[in-house]
């Protein structure tokens, strides 16, 4: 089984999935051993979920194809008379 992790971690849903992920197994592990930390798994959970919302309202996480907060030239001109997909289109609809 080959995996680009490199490409992995580019994808930011990729990254918050895994964050959960270990943080659940660390709570089940520690559970197993009857450790309670000080910090409950639920706060943990909330605070990351309050991350993901603003990351997602921010469209950060919903275009993982963007790097921070901007989107790309070509997003930008979505619906406008330079949109390039409009122009494709009307090249298909010629043949």
């Amino acid at each position: 089984m080959k995996i680009n992790i490199k490409q992995r971690f580019k994808n930011k849903t990729f990254v918050v999935s895994l964050i959960t992920l270990v943080l659940a197994t660390i709570y089940q592990i520690l559970g197993m051993f009857e450790i309670v930390p000080k910090v409950s798994e639920d706060t943990l959970t909330s605070g990351l979920m309050l991350v993901v919302n603003l990351l997602s309202a921010l469209g950060i996480l919903v275009d993982p194809t963007t790097e921070g907060l901007s989107d790309s030239k070509r997003a930008l001109t979505y619906g406008t008379a330079e949109d390039e997909r409009r122009v494709d289109e009307n090249d298909e609809g010629a043949k």
